[in-house]
This record gives structure tokens, C-alpha cells and sequence, in this order.
């Protein structure tokens, strides 16, 4: 009797070995899709995005026994640690010695290339969602925030310009949004899920916020002395690594445990704090070690499946028990606000970027470049739209149009960029 009762929990919770499927299948056809898509030219993301839609296509398939509920919680699990490595990468990578030089411009580029989409996303967000509260539509905006300039910098770079006046503000602008951009996806996600966003509850969370990164950074320095203490005496050895990721867990798992402070952004300052390991010798850093060693662990496994993930949200039922992929297509209001949703993204960054750069007196074309280089999109506007989602705050059915965001700015930077400064070069030759 014991035995059988035990077997039926077993079948009806689900066996370890029945996510190995769905596992096997997002890493052989996301790997695919991200070749085809480097060689289109496109996002190697987008290939992984997509997965997620195909994989999500076995729901639809009548009593399918692949994605139990079982496996798709083993599924979101596993893509929960891909984003706290991915913002802990991000943070790494970051580099804190060119935020310290970045002069007036970039931070004057930086706010405005944050408040003007921001506030752009959260007036599109009003007009189509006036019912929604304000953290909820202002969560939109929020999402818009992010940039990515790995696109820019290669087209930069392909241009010789990249350590040109506006490549140099450019990169810099683009790592403080960063760290205003997850500082703020932090903030509205504990207010959201707090007393409703009063005024106790900003100041509260404000409070919070501030205690946590002085006691993390704070404890930063020390960190940072123990990890070129490393870089001495083991020199490139996998201990390091190891504890690099450690210290990556502890700093999320506090941020959102005592602080309020979304896991991510715990993360994110892990990175950074490591970021700032100093070099001892001509070999790599403790620092480019653990970047290296974590990305290659996270590119394995843990990136692949949070993208897919991403996908599998749009097969999750709303609340009249239908798919959310089909309401997206069905209900004309959402459609057009998605549409609206990613021209503001586009427009938001080219006018206040270059508002803020034509104010540190650039010229009219430089303030342009800089615009439409901070257009770009990529993956932590992802990781952005996954928390708001988890949180509760935004709609699933945004993250297609968070995709076309993506591609189409991947697509159009670098061509504009490079019309700009062709048209810059032909009127050089005719003066």
C-alpha cells in the first residue's frame, strides 16, 4: 500500500529525468537557430528566443506529456540562475575605471537617454492602460531604459571611430544606464510588490536600497583585495572562478532577502564589484578569469534556457484560460500598443541622448550619432521585461514586441551610423 502510494505521488509530481527532454531539445535547436542568426547578421539572442515559441508548441498539442507542469518548474528554475548570471556577468564586464574618467557629457547623455524613454514608455503605457496603477505603467517605461551597444561598438569599431568623441560617450553612457537601469527595475519591482507605492513605501525602499549598496560595496573593497590577493598566489586557477560565483549568490540572495533589492541587482553589483580587481601582472585578471569561466559555464546551459523561457511565457493562459500568444493577435488594442511601445523605444533613446549630448555643446551630427548609437537593444532589456513579468507588474504578451525592439534596432544602428558618418565624409571632401 506504502508503495503504490508513493508511486502516485511520484507520477503526479513529475520525475527528475523527464526535463532531460525538453532540456536536449531548447539546446539543439537554440545552438541551430543562433548560427543562422550570426550568419544572417542578426542577435544570436533572437535564435534563442525563438526556441522558446517552438519548443512552446508542444503545449498546444492535445494530453502531451513533455511540458508537465512539473518540467516547465524545473525549466523557470534553471532559467532563474541564467539571469543572475547574466547580470553577474554584465556587472563584471562592466569597466568601473571608465565610469570614474566618463566626464560631464556622459552622465548629461546618460540621465536623459534614461528619462525620456522612460517617460515615453510610461505615457504609452497611460494611454492605452489608464486603469493599470502608475508603478505598473511606469514598469514599461522602466524596460525601455536598457541599452546595449555591442552592435554600435562593432560598427564603431568596423568605422575606426569607436575611440572618437562620440564612441568614447557613447560606451561610457552605455555602462552607467546600465547600472541606473537595474537600479530602477529594483526600486519599482519591491515598491510594486510592497504597500502599493506610498509615499512610506518610497522612502522605505529608498532607504533600504541605499543601506544595501553602501554595506555591499563596503564590503567591495575588501572583496576586491582578497581577490588580487588570489590573482597572486593562484594565478588563473578554478578556485577562483568558484568563489567569484560564490560571492555572485550571496550578494543576490541578501539583495532580495533583507534589502528588497531584486536578485539581479545583487548580482549586477557582485560583478561590479569584482569588475574592479586590479591587475598584478601582464596576464589576465582574477576578474577576466571568472568573466570567462562563468560565461562559458552560463553560454552551456543557463543562457540557453532562460532565453527559451522567455518564449515558453507567451504559452502561459491568462486569466480566461487562454493562450497568451493568441491574444496578442486577437485583441487589436494590445497589438497597437506593442507597435507604439517599440517606436517609443526607438525614439525615446535618439531624442534624449542626443538632447544630452547637443547640450554638452556637440555638435548637431555628433548629437545624432550619439542618439542613434544608444538606440540598440539587446539582452538585458530581456532581463528587464522577464523581471517585471515574474513580478506580476507587465503584460507576457510584451515580450514579442521586446524581441522586434531588439531586431529591428540591431538592424538599423549600424546602418544609420554608418549613412551619418559617410554623409560627414562627403561633405569633408566637398569643402
Amino acid at each position: 500500500m506504502l508503495s503504490n502510494y508513493v508511486n502516485v505521488l511520484a507520477d503526479s509530481a513529475g520525475q527528475p529525468y523527464q526535463i532531460l527532454l525538453p532540456l536536449a531539445l531548447i539546446l539543439l535547436i537554440s545552438k541551430s537557430l543562433m548560427i543562422l542568426c550570426r550568419r544572417a547578421k542578426l542577435p544570436q539572442i533572437v535564435g534563442a528566443l525563438i526556441t522558446g515559441v517552438l519548443v512552446g508548441l508542444i503545449l498546444l498539442i492535445p494530453n502531451q506529456t513533455i511540458l508537465t507542469p512539473y518540467v516547465q518548474e524545473g525549466i523557470d528554475d534553471l532559467a532563474k540562475i541564467g539571469v543572475i548570471l547574466i547580470m553577474f556577468s554584465a556587472g563584471v564586464e562592466t569597466d568601473v575605471n571608465k565610469i570614474k574618467s566618463c566626464g560631464l557629457s556622459s552622465i548629461v547623455i546618460t540621465v536623459l537617454g534614461v528619462a525620456v524613454p522612460m517617460g515615453l514608455g510610461f505615457l504609452t503605457a497611460f494611454a492605452f492602460f489608464p486603469n493599470n496603477n502608475w508603478i505598473s505603467n511606469l514598469f514599461y517605461g522602466v524596460v525601455l531604459t536598457a541599452t546595449s551597444v555591442s552592435v554600435t561598438v562593432s560598427a564603431l569599431k568596423e568605422l575606426g571611430k569607436l575611440d572618437s568623441k562620440v564612441g568614447t560617450s557613447i560606451v561610457s553612457a552605455a555602462i552607467i544606464d546600465d547600472v541606473i537601469g537595474v537600479i530602477l527595475l529594483s526600486l519599482l519591482v519591491s515598491l510594486g510588490e510592497s504597500s502599493g507605492g506610498s509615499a512610506v513605501a518610497v522612502m522605505e525602499q529608498i532607504g533600504l536600497m541605499v543601506l544595501y549598496f553602501i554595506l555591499a560595496l563596503g564590503l567591495g573593497f575588501l572583496i576586491k583585495k582578497i581577490f588580487t590577493w588570489l590573482d597572486v598566489k593562484y594565478p588563473m586557477h578554478r578556485r577562483i572562478a568558484i568563489y567569484g560565483l560564490a560571492i555572485c549568490f550571496f550578494y543576490a540572495y541578501f539583495a532580495e532577502r533583507f534589502f528588497g533589492v531584486a536578485d539581479i541587482t545583487g548580482a549586477y553589483i557582485a560583478g561590479l564589484v569584482l569588475s574592479g580587481a586590479r591587475q598584478v601582472r601582464d596576464n589576465p585578471t582574477s576578474t577576466q578569469y571568472i568573466d570567462r569561466k562563468v560565461e562559458q559555464e552560463s553560454y552551456l546551459l543557463f543562457q540557453p534556457v532562460f532565453f527559451a523561457s522567455i518564449g515558453l511565457m507567451l504559452f502561459d493562459k491568462n486569466e480566461q484560460g487562454n493562450f497568451i500568444i493568441s491574444e496578442i493577435f486577437t485583441d487589436w488594442r494590445f497589438l497597437l500598443f506593442g507597435l507604439c511601445f517599440v517606436i517609443a523605444g526607438m525614439v525615446g533613446k535618439v531624442v534624449g541622448a542626443g538632447i544630452g549630448a547637443k547640450i554638452c555643446k556637440y555638435s548637431f551630427g555628433d548629437s545624432l550619432k550619439v542618439g542613434v548609437g544608444m538606440m540598440c537593444r539587446a539582452e538585458v532589456v530581456i532581463v528587464c521585461a522577464e523581471r517585471g513579468i515574474s513580478a506580476g507588474m507587465i503584460n507576457p504578451g510584451i515580450m514579442p514586441f521586446v524581441l522586434v525592439l531588439i531586431v529591428v534596432t540591431s538592424f538599423v544602428t549600424p546602418i544609420i551610423l554608418k549613412a551619418l558618418y559617410k554623409k560627414e565624409t562627403v561633405t569633408a571632401d566637398l569643402k
